[in-house]
This record gives structure tokens, sequence and C-alpha cells, in this order.
């Protein structure tokens, strides 16, 4: 599984990109198109046209990261995105579940848990 801390959120791009792009036009079409700060430390995931790559671009503290997967077969399965939308926020377990080929879109998770509200202590 892969472990992140609560703060660092994860964007995947609505539409394929070309994956012959390299750190700086990732950090173009995060900043430019997306409208986010590509120096936040999260993470930006891009999937190739034939949805058989992947990338993911992040800022560690000097400089970008940017990882690349590609399937030997078989294709990534994108999530169910809105229309219009140029990216969607997933959680850790999601990209995980998208690294390892499972189609996110048939997965039934159960409701997040919360705590109930305390109650002020008396005064």
């Amino acid at each position: 599984m892969l472990t992140l801390p609560s703060s660092v959120r994860v964007y995947l791009a609505a539409e394929p990109v070309d994956l012959r792009r390299g750190h700086d036009g990732l950090v173009a079409i995060v900043r430019n198109a997306w409208r986010l700060d590509p120096f936040a430390g999260h993470l930006f995931v891009f999937l190739g046209r034939r949805l058989d790559g992947v990338k993911i671009l992040v800022w560690d503290r000097n400089g970008f990261v940017l990882c690349y997967k590609r399937l030997s077969q078989g294709r990534f399965r994108m999530p169910t995105i809105a229309s219009g939308a140029r990216h969607v926020q997933m959680d850790a377990t999601t990209l995980a579940m998208l690294l390892d080929g499972i189609d996110v879109r048939h997965v039934r998770r159960p409701a997040a848990w919360a705590p109930p509200a305390s109650v002020a202590p008396p005064e």
C-alpha cells in the first residue's frame, strides 16, 4: 500500500497527455491549466494516450521528481471523472489501486468514519 501524509493530495489529469513531456511540460500543465502550485509537495499524476504509461510529478525540497511506470500488458483504468474537469483529486489508496491496474470505477469502499462531535465540557 502507498502511504502518504494526509497533507499530501493526489491529482490525476482528466485527459491523457503526451508522456514525452518532461518535468517542465508537466509543471506547465499543473501551473497554467490546473491553476495549482507545483511546489506544494502534492502528487500530480498523468496517464499517457494509450493508457499503458503513467508519470507522477512531485516537488521534493530542491527539485522535481518524476516517476514513470509502463505496463507490460493491459491498460490503466481511468476513474470516473466529471465532464469538464481538468483533474480529479484522489487518495493514496486509489492511486495505489490505479498503479496496480485495478479498475477503481468498480471498487466499492465503505463510507469514511468520523468520530462523533465532541461535547463541550461543563463549565
